[in-house]
């Protein structure tokens, strides 16, 4: 393929390319679930091939070919790195690990290529001098840089390498340092090229099959350098590792023995030792179309590997979201319940009983006067604004029982509510895990928000009898009674039903709310009063919902992440996406499996 389909190939790849890194920015995997770490994990994964690998190489296919020098501990990678190059540029030693910071070695023509975050974008740049003055003072350099660890790129010009290919010496796939053997992976997903280190004795560990496997699997061009080989046992080896790289679709792969010599000077293996690895490395770099057509076959590998990846991503996100499903649900079923429970209890009479109820007769009569009407209801129907003689008690001592009994009930409720949550919360690993930041609820602050709510409500009544009593007809006719006394009245038609009531208490009740309501509809009439009550039940509604909301606040944020994160169904249609545009141009990458 020439390089101008390539670069188009690669400017119409790149818009889903960046949907598919904005879906993985969106993932954080919140709840503790077993899938969730390796959800976590993968996705981690292919941000970084995305980032270091796939969109920098789409960006810049002509850019150097990057192989990196990777393998076991011990195996002789910095060595063979010096070897090579032709001096000592990497630091090697008994005491393990001696590769502690990533040494990218370039021709100096190719310095441009590699200063700025084009490759491995999360690292950090220190540019070492083109220093020929040998071990010590590679050394030196090596190991004097700023701050900043395993996660610094150490660069140097070495005129003796090739233009249009670097090497990149890595930490040690199997390091006794975490942050080294992660570092490993991501270089080697970053890589176009591996030129895997072994030994003799050690080629057939569990550690670097795992990582050739996934070479395998992303088509990615491997050559195997088996090092430090005795005498009379090199074909032996060469065909047991030829058998072990061909089960893992690296058959192709071009083994180099390196027989077990003495060292020389600066611990430099003999030139001849390592002749036919710098030749192929040499044709490989004079190549032009060789290099874009192994850039193209690594980058169409590592996108089939991407969107493999996304799919098990997908499966994991989706279980989040089935368990996160459950765990909302059990939240919104609890206040909802708790909701519709106190609304229930302002419309079936339940609160105009004991202390309501005595308060409520007191105000509009004697409390004898009335507690005779469970007998005598139809006469009252007759006289109703005879229960407004005399000296009534204060109309805020009706409000202040009303109040006091609807506090409770909705106090109570949130309880049931809050507790039901955590039980069915318990009920789950993941729930268990998030309880841990829901702090212990409430009930003293609680009860106090709910008090300053029932007031503003009934504050939110007086003002709509005044309003309703702002024409000039009902003013006399209020002033007769008091606002306060009308507001009152507004809330006993509110509670008032006999749903809830028994005995004598349905006739009482039924008699106060009768005379409320014949007052209200002496007042301003029937189709207002209707109103009236209506809008004080809805308003009440939104208040205790809102009280209701702040209390399932702290359950609804340990689920916030969950409604930021990628849904499944997106990640599985991206997978489908990146699948299909592959085979639109094996241009790209032709599919050899």
């Amino acid at each position: 393929m020439s390089a101008p389909s390539l670069a188009g190939e690669a400017r119409g790849l790149s818009p889903l390319l960046r949907e598919v890194r904005l879906a993985l920015e969106n993932l954080a995997f919140p709840l503790a679930l077993p899938s969730s770490v390796e959800g976590r994990g993968a996705a981690d994964a292919a941000r970084a091939q995305l980032n270091d690998y796939i969109l920098p190489r789409l960006a810049s296919l002509d850019a150097p070919l990057v192989a990196v020098v990777g393998g076991s501990t011990g195996a002789g990678k910095s060595t063979l790195v010096n070897a090579l190059v032709g001096r000592p540029v990497s630091v090697t030693g008994a005491v393990r690990p001696t590769t502690r910071q990533p040494l990218l070695l370039h021709h100096p023509e190719d310095a441009a290529w590699f200063d700025d975050t084009r490759v491995l974008p999360s690292l950090s740049r220190v540019r070492l001098a083109d220093d020929s003055g040998g071990l010590a003072a590679a050394s030196s350099q090596a190991q004097h840089q700023p701050a900043g660890g395993a996660e610094t790129l150490l660069l140097r010009p070495t005129p003796t390498l090739p233009a249009g290919l670097a090497l990149l010496d890595a930490p040690d796939i199997d390091s006794i340092a975490d942050e080294n053997r992660r570092l490993a992976g991501q270089l080697l997903a970053a890589a176009d090229l591996w030129i895997f280190v072994t030994t003799a004795n050690r080629y057939a560990d569990a550690v670097p099959w795992k990582l050739l496997a996934e070479a395998g699997r992303r088509d990615v061009l491997v050559a195997v350098v088996l090092d430090r080989v005795p005498p009379g046992v090199e074909e032996e080896i060469r065909s047991d590792l030829l058998t072990l790289l061909s089960e893992e679709n690296l058959g192709h792969a071009p083994i180099f023995v390196i027989p077990e010599v003495p060292l020389g000077p600066s611990r430099m293996l003999p030139a001849d030792t390592v002749e036919p690895i710098t030749r192929w490395l040499q044709a490989l770099a004079a190549d032009a179309e060789g290099r874009r057509e192994i850039a193209r076959r690594t980058v169409g590998g590592a996108m089939r590997a991407l969107a493999g990846r996304i799919d098990a991503i997908a499966d994991a996100a989706g279980q989040e979201q089935s368990v996160g499903d459950a765990l909302r649900s059990s939240v919104d079923g609890a206040y909802r319940d708790a909701l519709a429970d106190v609304m229930a209890s302002t419309e079936d009479g339940t609160l105009l009983r004991g202390e309501v109820l005595a308060r409520w007769q007191d105000f509009v009569g004697t409390g004898e006067f009335m507690r005779g009407l469970e007998t005598r209801i139809g006469w009252a129907r007759d006289r109703v604004t005879a229960f407004f003689t005399g000296r009534p008690a204060p109309a805020a001592t009706v409000a202040d029982a009303i109040g006091s009994g609807l506090q409770t009930v909705i106090v109570e409720q949130a309880a049931r509510a809050d507790e039901s949550v955590r039980r069915r919360w318990r009920g789950e690993r993941a729930g268990t895990v998030l309880l841990q930041d829901v702090p212990a609820w409430g009930a003293e602050d609680f009860a106090a928000a709910v008090a300053r709510e029932i007031r503003a409500w009934q504050q939110d009544l007086l003002e709509l009898v005044q309003a309703e009593g702002a024409d000039k007809r009902f003013t006399a006719r209020m002033l007769s009674f008091g606002v306060n006394g009308i507001t009152v009245a507004l809330m006993v038609v509110v509670f008032a039903s006999t749903g809830g009531l028994t005995g004598g208490e349905i006739g009482i009740a039924g008699a106060s709310a009768l005379a409320g309501q014949k007052l209200l509809e002496a007042i301003f009439g029937d189709d207002a009063v209707r109103r009236l009550a209506t809008t004080a039940r809805h308003n009440l509604s939104q208040r205790v919902e809102e009280l209701f909301r702040s209390e399932r606040a702290p359950f609804d944020e340990c689920l916030e992440p969950l409604v930021r994160q990628t849904p499944a169904e997106t990640l599985q249609v991206l997978a489908r996406r990146l699948r299909q545009a592959l085979p639109t141009g094996q241009r790209l990458a032709e599919d050899e499996a």
